[in-house]
């Protein structure tokens, strides 16, 4: 059963509440991740959420969570769900569990973000149901059994 739960967000994220509202909604990343820490309480895991702008930084990041022995990963990459194979073999790598996340649905916007390098090997996606998804891909990893 999963107990500990990494959560990661990309490049950007850090400016929700006030970037492209229409697209992203007004609640900040500040506010989510508060949501998703009483959330996690409240399923008895232990959750650690971790920002960055820079691609490295995430990488660093997830090979740590393979060091801390995280039983599992929520990732809403941004921008480098499309672009990042450095992200894709992390991921890949450290081999923990993950299900990759987007407010938007990424089907709906432009063509170029309608693929993603992490989806074939996320257990699954949850795309387009705005902050509501960082709350069901988290009551998904709890119940998840590795």
């Amino acid at each position: 059963m999963t107990t500990s739960v990494l959560l990661i967000n990309g490049p950007n994220l850090n400016l929700l509440g006030s970037r492209e509202t229409s697209v992203y909604g007004s609640r900040t990343l500040a506010d989510i991740e508060k949501e998703a820490s009483e959330t996690a309480q409240k399923l008895g895991v232990s959750l650690t959420c971790f920002q960055s702008n820079h691609e490295g930084a995430l990488i660093d990041r997830i090979h740590a969570a393979f060091k801390e022995g995280v039983d599992f990963i929520i990732i809403n990459a941004g921008a480098l769900t499309h672009t990042s194979i450095g992200l894709r073999d992390a991921l890949v790598g450290v081999a923990i569990p993950f299900v990759e996340i987007h407010i938007s649905n990424i089907y709906q916007r432009e063509e170029f973000r309608h693929t993603s390098l992490l989806a074939a090997k996320a257990i699954g996606a949850i795309v387009g149901l705005g902050p509501a998804g960082y709350r069901l891909a988290l009551e998904f990893a709890a119940g998840y059994k590795n």
